[in-house]
Parts: C-alpha cells; sequence; structure tokens
C-alpha cells in the first residue's frame, strides 16, 4: 500500500515540481545573478572615412581624410573597395583595444597616424603586430593612451557592410568575445539537439516533413551566424576564408528552399483549397532562381538578386500564411505558422535593411533572434502536433480495442506452438468458449497444423466448417475466422444443383450430359453402351387437371420407382418436364432391354399418390446401343428419336435400336447434312420433284403441283424431303432449305412460263422455323418481287400448328403474301383441335386438309364427314380444298362425291422429274391406276406412256 502511494507523488514531482523549479531557477538567474562573463559598455569612436581610388600610400591617405567630416559610421553600399579611415581613439587608464565590428571585414591595417609606423594586420586567414580577429570583426591593441591618439586603417569589404569603430578598456573586450563565442555556442547546440531530435522522429515516422525540418532548422542556424558574424566558424573549425562567400550564397538560397518546402509541405491541404496557383508558382520560381543565382553569381552581384527575389518570395508566402490562418484554426497551423511568420518577418525586414542602409534596428532584430524564436515555436509546434497524434493514437486505440470487441468476425492471435494468446467474443462464440480462459490451444479445437507463412483454409469441427485466414507476425500468429457453414452448405447445395435436378434430386441435363460424355469418352470404339430414353405419356394431363403440386410428387414417385431398379453405377437424369434419360455402363443391350421393360412394368404396376388423389401414369421407352466416341447430344438424339417410335408403334412401349440399326445411319446422314447446312449454304445434291395435283372438277384442264425437294448423296442413294427438312430443323437450318427451293422453284416457273399454260399453282412448304426467321421472311419477299410473273403461280403452303402458334405474325405474313400475287394454303388442316374458331382470321386460298382424314376415307363414315364439312366450310369461305394422301380410286370418288376440289396421293402420280410435268397436258395425264383412269375419262386425253417412277 505504501509503495502505491509513494509511486504517484513521485510522479507528480517529476512532471511538475521538478520542471516549476527549473523554470523558476532559470528566470531568477537572468534577471538578479551576475553574468559569468561581466563586460562593460564599448564607446563608439569618430571616424573621417574616404573610399580609395587608385593606389594611395597611408600619407595620401591621411592627408585625403583631413577634407572628410568625422562620422560614427560609414556603410560602404556593396562596395569591394578598398576604404581608408581616421580612428580618433581616446585617452584612458590602462590598457586600450580598438573594435572594428564589421562581420564583412575581410581584411585590415592600421597605422599611427603621427608617425605612419605599421600598428598591425589581420585578415581572414591570419594576423599580425597588434591586430587580431575578435568577435565577428578585428580588433586593435594599443596599450595606455594618456592622450588622444589618430589610428589610420585601410579595409576591405564584401557585402553590405557598416564602417564603425569601438573603443574598449581593459580586459572588457576580452570578456564580450567570450560571452559571444559562448553565445554562438548555445545556439548552435540548442538548434543542432533540436534538429537531431527531429531528425530523428523522421526516422521514426519515417515521415519526410520532419526531415525537411531538421534541414530547414540548421539552415536557419547557418543564417543566424551569417547575421551574428560566426559563420566564420562549424563545429570549432574555422571555415576556409575562400569558402566564406560561397557558403553564404548557398546558405541563403538553401533557406529560402527549405523555407518554401516546410511551407507547402507543413500545409499542402489548405494550400490545395484556398491557395491559388499563381502565387505558389510565383514561390517555387524564386526558389529556383536564387539557386541558380547562387551557384553562378559572384557575391557582390547575388546580394542585390537575392534582395529582390527573396522579397518577392517572402511576399508571396506571407500572404498565404495570413489566407491560412484565416482560415484554418488548428494549434499545430497555428505554431508552425508563427515560426515561420517569425523568420519571414525578421528575413524581410533584413532585406530591407541591407538594401535601403536602414542600420538602427539590425541589432534588436536580426536572424540571430529570429532563429532562437523560430526554433522555440517550432518546438511548440511538434510537441502538439505529437499531443494531438498521441490523441490520435489513443482514439484509434479505442476504436480498435472497440471494434476488435464487437467485430462479427472471430479473431485470434496465437504463439507460435499453438497457444492462444487473445481471441475477440466473435471468436470465443464460434468456439464455445470463454475469452479469458487459460491454456487453450488451437488442437483443442482443430487438427494440429504448422504457421511458418500465411494461410487461408477451411476447417471443420463438429457439424460446423470455418473459414480461417492466418499469418505469422513478429512471433505470433495473427489470424481471423468465419464461421462458414451456411455458405459451405449453400456451396454444397449449389454444386449438388449445378448437376442435379432440383425436384427429384436425379441428375440434370448438365450432369447427364456429363456422365454420360465421361463414359462415351471412355469406351472403346468397338465397345458400346445401352443409353434408354424414358417419356410419361400424356403427364401434361395431370398438371392441367390437377395442378403443378399434384404432377411434381408424381415426378418424385417415377424416380423412386425407377431407381429403386437401377443397378449400381446406373444414372438416371430428367432432361425435361417428363423426359428422362437412363445410362446403363457396362451392360448389354439386351439386358438392358429387359430392366427398361422392368421399369416400365414398374411404373404402372401401381397406381401414385397425392394428396386423396391416385394416377396411373404409363411411359415409353427408346433404348439404343451406342458406339464408343459417339457425341454424348447425338447418343440422346437417338434414344429420343427411339422413344418417339415407341410412343408412335401401338401396343409396344419399348423400342430398341441396336448397334447398326438404320436408325444409326439415318442419324449419321442428318448429321452430315446438318454440317453442310452451317455453312448457310445449300448443300450440292440437292434437286426438285414435282408431284401432280388432280383437278377433281376438271381434271383435263388443269396441271398443278407440289414442289418437293430430294437430295442426291454421293453414293447415288436419294434422301427424301422428311429427312432432309428434319435434318434442317432439329438443327436449325430449315431457313437454308427453303430458301432454296423456293429460289429454285420461282426461276423455273419464269423460265417454264409459255410451256405451264395449264398451270394454276405450283404449292410448296414452308417450314414454321423459317416463317419466324426474319431474315428469310425479308429475303422470300425479295424474291417474290423480283418475278412477280412465277409468283402469281406459286402457292405457300403453311402447317396449320404453325399458322396457329402466333396468329397475328401468321395473319401479316398471309397478307404480304397474297399482295406480292402468290397463293397462301393451310396445310394438315384438320389435325388442330382449335382450328375453326381461327380459321375466319387467315385469309387463305386454300386448305389442305390432314391425310389422316383422307386415307381411306370411303371405308370412315367419321372421316368422311369431317372432309365433308371441311369441303362445305372451304366453299362458303371462298377457299379451294385439296384433299392429300390419295392412294385408292374409291378415296378419290368419295372426295369428288364430297366436293373437294382437288386431290393428290399416288393413286394419282408419284412425285415427278421438272422435265415430265413440262411435257404433260395436265395431271391427269400421269394416272397410272386403270380404274382412276376409267373414272376419270379420257377424252381428248392424250395419256403419257407409263413415267418412270422417281424415288420419294
Amino acid at each position: 500500500m505504501r509503495e502505491s502511494a509513494l509511486e504517484p507523488l513521485i510522479q507528480r514531482l517529476s512532471a511538475y515540481g521538478v520542471p516549476a523549479a527549473i523554470a523558476a531557477l532559470t528566470v531568477l538567474a537572468a534577471l538578479g545573478w551576475e553574468p559569468q562573463y561581466p563586460a562593460g559598455a564599448a564607446s563608439p569612436l569618430e571616424l573621417r572615412v574616404l573610399a580609395q581610388e587608385g593606389d594611395l600610400t597611408p600619407a595620401q591617405a591621411l592627408s585625403g581624410l583631413e577634407a572628410s567630416p568625422a562620422v560614427a559610421y560609414h556603410d560602404t553600399r556593396l562596395s569591394e573597395s578598398p576604404f581608408w579611415f581616421s580612428i580618433a581613439v581616446q585617452p584612458a587608464r590602462g590598457a586600450i583595444e580598438v573594435e572594428l565590428p564589421s562581420r564583412h571585414a575581410v581584411e585590415a591595417a592600421c597605422w599611427d597616424a603621427g608617425t605612419l609606423a605599421p600598428l598591425g594586420r589581420a585578415s581572414r586567414a591570419g594576423a599580425a603586430g597588434a591586430m587580431r580577429a575578435a568577435k565577428a570583426g578585428f580588433a586593435l591593441a594599443l596599450g595606455e593612451r594618456a592622450t588622444s591618439t589618430t589610428v589610420l586603417c585601410r579595409a576591405t569589404y564584401s557585402g553590405p557592410a557598416r564602417i564603425s569603430a569601438l573603443q574598449w578598456a581593459g580586459d572588457e573586450l576580452r570578456h564580450s568575445s567570450d560571452r559571444f563565442h559562448r553565445n554562438a555556442g548555445l545556439l548552435d547546440g540548442g538548434v543542432l539537439l533540436l534538429a537531431a531530435f527531429v531528425l530523428v522522429a523522421a526516422a521514426i515516422n519515417r515521415d519526410a516533413t520532419y526531415l525537411v525540418f531538421a534541414a530547414w532548422l540548421v539552415a536557419s542556424l547557418r543564417l543566424a551566424a551569417i547575421s551574428a558574424g560566426w559563420d566564420m566558424q562549424w563545429f570549432e573549425r574555422s571555415v576556409p576564408p575562400a569558402w566564406l562567400a560561397p557558403l553564404r550564397q548557398f546558405t541563403i538560397a538553401a533557406y529560402i528552399l527549405l523555407t518554401y518546402a516546410l511551407f507547402s509541405r507543413l500545409f499542402r491541404e489548405p494550400l490545395q483549397r484556398i491557395g491559388p496557383a499563381w502565387a505558389l508558382q510565383a514561390a517555387r520560381l524564386c526558389c529556383l532562381a536564387l539557386l541558380a543565382a547562387a551557384a553562378v553569381l559572384p557575391f557582390a552581384r547575388f546580394l542585390p538578386f537575392m534582395w529582390v527575389t527573396a522579397a518577392i518570395g517572402i511576399a508571396v508566402l506571407a500572404f498565404l500564411l495570413g489566407r491560412i490562418l484565416a482560415v484554418t484554426r488548428s494549434r499545430v497551423a497555428m505554431w508552425y505558422s508563427a515560426s515561420l511568420g517569425v523568420v519571414l518577418g525578421t528575413g524581410l525586414y533584413e532585406v530591407a535593411a541591407a538594401a535601403l542602409g536602414v542600420k538602427e534596428l539590425i541589432g534588436a532584430v536580426n536572424s540571430v533572434t529570429a532563429a532562437l524564436a523560430s526554433s522555440l515555436l517550432a518546438a511548440l509546434a511538434i510537441a502538439e502536433q505529437m499531443r494531438q497524434e498521441r490523441a490520435a493514437r489513443l482514439r484509434a486505440e479505442a476504436e480498435l480495442l472497440s471494434t476488435y470487441q464487437g467485430l462479427p468476425v472471430g479473431l485470434f492471435t496465437l504463439d507460435r506452438e499453438g497457444a492462444f494468446l487473445r481471441v475477440n467474443p466473435a471468436a470465443a462464440r464460434m468456439l464455445a468458449t470463454d475469452p479469458a480462459a487459460a491454456a487453450l490451444r488451437w488442437t483443442d479445437f482443430f487438427p494440429a497444423r504448422a504457421w511458418h507463412e500465411a494461410a487461408e483454409f477451411e476447417v471443420q469441427r463438429d457439424d460446423k466448417w470455418f473459414h480461417v485466414k492466418a499469418a505469422p507476425t513478429e512471433g505470433k500468429v495473427e489470424g481471423s475466422l468465419q464461421d462458414t457453414t451456411e455458405r459451405y452448405r449453400a456451396t454444397e447445395r449449389l454444386h449438388f444443383l449445378a448437376e442435379n435436378d432440383a425436384l427429384t434430386a436425379v441428375l440434370n441435363r448438365r450432369g447427364i450430359d456429363k456422365r454420360l460424355a465421361a463414359e462415351l469418352a471412355r469406351l472403346p470404339r468397338e465397345r458400346s453402351l445401352a443409353l434408354a430414353y424414358l417419356d410419361l405419356d400424356r403427364f401434361k394431363l395431370i398438371n392441367d387437371l390437377f395442378g403443378h403440386r399434384s404432377g411434381d410428387e408424381v415426378l418424385q414417385q417415377v424416380c423412386r420407382r425407377v431407381e429403386e431398379l437401377l443397378a449400381e453405377g446406373h444414372a438416371l437424369g430428367r432432361i425435361g418436364g417428363d423426359e428422362f434419360v437412363l445410362l446403363f455402363p457396362g451392360t448389354p443391350i439386351r439386358s438392358a432391354a429387359a430392366l427398361c421393360r422392368g421399369i416400365l412394368e414398374a411404373l404402372d404396376s401401381l397406381p401414385y399418390q397425392s394428396a386423396d388423389k391416385a394416377f396411373r401414369v404409363k411411359a415409353s421407352i427408346g433404348l439404343v446401343e451406342v458406339a464408343g466416341g459417339t457425341p454424348a447430344g447425338d447418343a440422346i438424339s437417338m434414344a429420343d428419336q427411339a422413344c418417339r417410335a415407341a410412343k408412335a408403334a401401338r401396343g409396344e412401349s419399348l423400342m430398341v435400336y441396336e448397334r447398326g440399326a438404320p436408325a444409326f445411319k439415318e442419324r449419321e446422314q442428318e448429321l452430315r447434312l446438318a454440317k453442310h447446312l452451317g455453312a448457310g449454304v445449300a448443300p450440292e445434291g440437292l434437286y426438285l420433284v414435282m408431284q401432280p395435283i388432280l383437278s377433281l372438277r376438271a381434271p383435263h384442264d388443269s396441271l398443278d403441283f407440289e414442289v418437293l425437294v430430294r437430295m442426291r448423296e454421293a453414293d447415288g442413294s436419294v434422301l427424301s424431303g422428311g429427312r432432309i427438312m428434319a435434318a434442317a430443323e432439329n438443327n436449325g437450318y430449315a431457313a437454308v432449305i427453303d430458301r432454296w427451293v423456293l429460289g429454285t422453284t420461282l426461276a423455273w416457273l419464269e423460265r417454264h412460263r409459255e410451256s405451264l399454260g395449264a398451270t394454276r399453282f405450283a404449292c410448296m412448304n414452308l417450314s414454321g422455323a423459317s416463317l419466324n426467321d426474319e431474315r428469310f421472311v425479308r429475303e422470300a419477299f425479295a424474291l417474290l418481287a423480283a418475278q412477280p410473273r412465277a409468283a402469281d403461280r406459286l402457292c405457300i403452303e403453311i402447317t396449320e400448328s404453325v399458322a396457329l402458334h402466333d396468329l397475328a405474325n401468321t395473319r401479316r405474313f398471309i397478307d404480304r403474301v397474297r399482295a406480292s400475287g402468290a397463293k397462301v394454303a393451310l396445310d394438315d388442316f384438320g389435325a388442330g383441335y382449335t382450328s375453326f374458331s381461327y380459321l375466319k382470321e387467315l385469309p387463305a386460298d386454300a386448305l389442305k386438309i390432314d391425310g389422316s382424314f383422307v386415307r381411306g376415307v370411303q371405308a370412315h363414315p367419321a372421316n368422311l364427314a369431317i372432309v365433308e364439312a371441311i369441303a362445305e366450310l372451304s366453299r362458303n369461305l371462298g377457299m379451294q380444298s385439296i384433299a392429300e394422301w390419295a392412294e385408292e380410286c374409291a378415296t378419290v370418288e368419295a372426295l369428288r362425291d364430297a366436293g373437294i376440289d382437288y386431290a393428290q396421293g399416288y393413286v394419282i402420280a408419284r412425285p415427278q422429274a421438272p422435265e415430265r410435268i413440262l411435257a404433260a397436258g395436265s395431271a391427269a395425264a400421269f394416272i397410272e391406276d386403270p380404274a382412276l383412269r376409267t373414272f376419270v375419262g379420257e377424252r381428248g386425253i392424250g395419256i403419257l406412256s407409263p413415267p418412270a417412277l422417281i424415288k420419294s
């Protein structure tokens, strides 16, 4: 308890008592104690001064001085010519010494005026006789003189010198010199110590401002030395005389340069806000000009230049300083401003005094007093800045501690052995421990690890994950800890969803594609892989009738049933709403087929429950045997094709394509064709065939037909139009084929216009993809506009389902086609269940009845009733009716009786070469069926010889 009570007392005495006592003792000593170097006052002596012109002997100079008036001093006004002056020395008891105090004196010599005997000589290099160097100038020892004595002197000066003489008695000049040198030493030591302190601060803080300030203090000291006359020495060493003038020039220039540099550094921010640019530029130019002048001009010419530039620079800085003080209220800025203001004001005064010859106050206001005052003010500024920095540091530490405690991120410090030195509350909560708990180690919570370098890693503790950043620093390890459990789970979920379906958790399209591609890539080309495509039949009805929630539950149950039957290594992926892909690596095609049958049976065996509802779902599967090296997209496309075949086959829900099946060859042809179409140019081998369309009202008077496209392969085989368009539409190149067919058809109709007098229309089918291709539409109408005579015989067929997909767009297209002179027919009419409600919106010229109603219509009363209704509807709407897929004579007879206008089908004619169309007089000329020939009649018909069949 006693120690704790004494400690504050000692601290208070040290901080306040002792410094106060030192200050009081200093004031007492300055005001009341006797000086250590007592010296009386010197007596000024009268002078007579003569500037030397030419060479003068002492006698001639003495004679010339008799005409000069007696004065107390004489200013040289920068003249470097010798001056002669006589001094009237007064009698006194004891030894007499005469001081020539000018610091600008270069050399001096004195004679006894009565005898012209030399008394002594002195220069900055040395002295002889009764003369010696004293303080800033020279002194002449005369000994004791009972009567007045006249001394003749000759002296040379450099700079704005003032010639004067002081008479000292006894040892008073020696005491005055001792005090002069002591004061110079104190000023030297004090300012240099302050500069050293600032230099240390610069090194510690790594701040160039302190470095500039230290240099400025030294320059202030040297400027004060010039003013006081003791710049001839430096660290108790004498400066060589030849160096004095250059050093003075450099000192003055360096001081002004450093003053500007320090000023601009200390007040950089306020100068940017309030300092006019022209003022700063003027100050910079003055600094550089003065530095250059100090390097090249002699001292006598340098001084006038320095007075002018220094006056401008000081005035500019004073102006800026005034503006800064008017705006800035910072204590540091005020102390710095006062420090610079003292020096700038004193410098401006000395420049004016030296330039104008006003010396009255030079002793009271000079660079010595300025150096002391500015150094003191600068020390106060530094102290204030240190106080502010300390206060800011304490605030920052408090804020940092508050942040450390309140930061939601865990922060910790370890020693190199892994022991916790400290943790913040957030880290303690994550680790479920007390921050104040002792002897906690990293290994108490996480696996051990080395801490040799910075690291960033994820670490797990129980069911939680943490993200750790740590780095070794000075024997410790500083790190942060973030609970990333939720992010980790979310990331894992995102990774899962990237390749898995969110609803069913099976693989999604990307996941099954990736898995399939990997299996095919490592499968040898001679080996094969079983791949199935599963499609739920009429699943859309569940969504439409009972809602998507019920549909989603059914899909989840479907996947569970399928997964129960799959073996290890098999994969199930959902690639559409109700479409799935099954992958059977290493499973023979027959085993895979048996497994698919089991899947179909399992899906259909029991109903699916959703709430209080039960559903039965059937499926179709297409199973293919895929060779190694096959692209994954092609393999899935083949399986899809097999699945569609299974759907189309009645009574069979599984279609198997083994390796080498024709479907694979067809797929290869489709891919080859798609590759050709990818260039945007119709492939070689395309050609047109034309299937006649028979008029049931005037069969012998018309030659109408539909234009169909074929492609002859390099091996001579022919691809049908359906295959060509399927490949084009599946790969996005339908417009390439349609553009070629349209252009070629129009050109052929134009070229053979005279030979086609019986042709009222030539139909061509337009793909739905082309109808929605803006570029194709522009090019199509350009072709129609370029060949208007051919266009009036063209009839463009648009599939009913395509027309109803975008009714407004279809209506615009039909209007433009008819405006160009061509005709429009709605193809496959009757297949859509909304046809009749929209028919009135589509101003077509003809309806082509879907072949499913036409084939064998005579044997199906329902189909016949539909055909008759369509025929009646078309007549009422002013349209022609065309029935396709007429394959029997009885069908043609039934169509005529139903009121159909035109018939098209194999019983009339297969597709023909264009040359045969040109050689025929009518569509009836191509009929080969005897019954149909009889039905149509042969009046006036030049029946062609049986035509060669065109492959379709």
